[in-house]
């Protein structure tokens, strides 16, 4: 580092310590983002309160990725979150915003895999569902099966779909766009399911970003209901009404069982097993992103991203495979841990 970056580092550093002690000091560590890595954050920063008798139990809130990284990426000094929890990699939009606003440092922490179910009542019938049929169920525009010219969804029923399915109204409950879950579920279902019609290969020829936007683009005639980031209340809704369906993060099926049940997506069904595999096609990574500025300042942050690449937290054996989480391969793991533990920021 040359003298005119090391004067520039030690200012940010004193002006980010005036600002904490200005404040009086923040003694606790605040984690924002994704409702689906919450429930392991949660259960992190509740082990490391209990083993970490000097720090106070970091304080969690579930705000959605997208929500997550606006908060973290809006300045340094405490009145900002030390980490954003994300069911995502962060966006390089999103890397510049940090930027602007002064986070330059930024430690990208890899926890595991997770599969996005799609669920349903234990009192009702199971349905087996392709991403094609969850396409044309949840698109904003569909093709009209005589001139193959995309129209605005006309289906209202699971049978209109696919006359194997129920005569059940189309009823999904689902994530906002500023979550993480959200973005996966359109990448992953809604990207893949438009893929073999005629309407979709023609648009993509003339047009690429429009035949992104005609695949990606959901519903809003009452179909697909946003139930906002807690996904309890998803669950809550399952069981109230066991016509419909809803999508979220895989622990929330496991703490479930008792009331929900997941469908199969493409003839597999969303078990840890087929998960870990990447059988299951509706997968993806979990993160958590750390603030570098505020490792020095907020007490106990290299203990708690210590205790959440622990193996007795993230291993094949680890706690939070008991909530959930789908592990890491064992080299993959240690290699995170090594590089969060040495506070590695992502490369610019």
């Amino acid at each position: 580092m040359n003298q005119h970056k090391l004067i520039l580092a030690m200012a940010a550093a004193y002006a980010l310590s005036g600002v904490a002690y200005a404040q009086s000091a923040r003694d606790y560590i605040s984690i924002v983002g994704s409702s689906t890595v919450y429930p392991f954050s949660t259960t992190v920063a509740e082990q490391f309160g209990k083993t970490h008798s000097k720090f106070k139990t970091p304080k969690v809130e579930s705000t959605g990725t997208g929500g997550g990284f606006k908060l973290f990426c809006s300045g340094i000094g405490v009145q900002y979150p030390d980490i954003s929890n994300a069911s995502r990699k962060i966006k390089s939009s999103e890397v510049e915003t940090c930027a602007k606003n002064g986070v330059a440092d930024i430690v990208e922490v890899k926890i595991g895999y997770d599969g996005i179910v799609i669920a349903s009542s234990k009192k009702a019938q199971s349905i087996a569902l392709t991403r094609k049929d969850l396409w044309l169920a949840l698109a904003k525009e569909v093709p009209e099966p005589s001139t193959g010219k995309l129209v605005a969804n006309p289906f209202k029923t699971w049978k209109d779909v696919n006359p194997k399915l129920p005569t059940h109204k189309i009823e999904v409950l689902g994530p906002p766009p500023t979550s993480g879950t959200r973005d996966a579920f359109v990448e992953l279902v809604m990207d893949e399911g438009c893929k073999d019609f005629p309407a979709i290969q023609e648009l993509e020829k003339s047009d690429k970003q429009k035949a992104k936007a005609a695949c990606g683009a959901i519903r809003e005639d009452g179909a697909y209901i946003e139930a906002g980031e807690n996904d309890n209340l998803i669950v809550n809704k399952l069981v109230s009404n066991p016509n419909a369906l809803g999508i979220f993060g895989f622990s929330f099926l496991e703490e479930n069982l008792d009331k929900i049940q997941g469908e199969t997506v493409d003839g597999v069904p969303p078990d840890f097993e087929d998960i870990a595999s990447g059988k299951y096609p509706v997968s993806r990574p979990l993160f958590f992103y750390v603030k570098k500025a505020h490792v020095e300042v907020i007490p106990g942050m290299k203990e708690y991203i210590a205790e959440f690449t622990s193996e007795k937290a993230a291993g094949d054996e680890g706690y939070l495979s008991n909530k959930g989480l789908i592990p890491l391969p064992s080299a993959e793991r240690k290699q995170v841990a090594a590089d969060a533990n040495n506070l590695k920021t992502l490369a610019p």
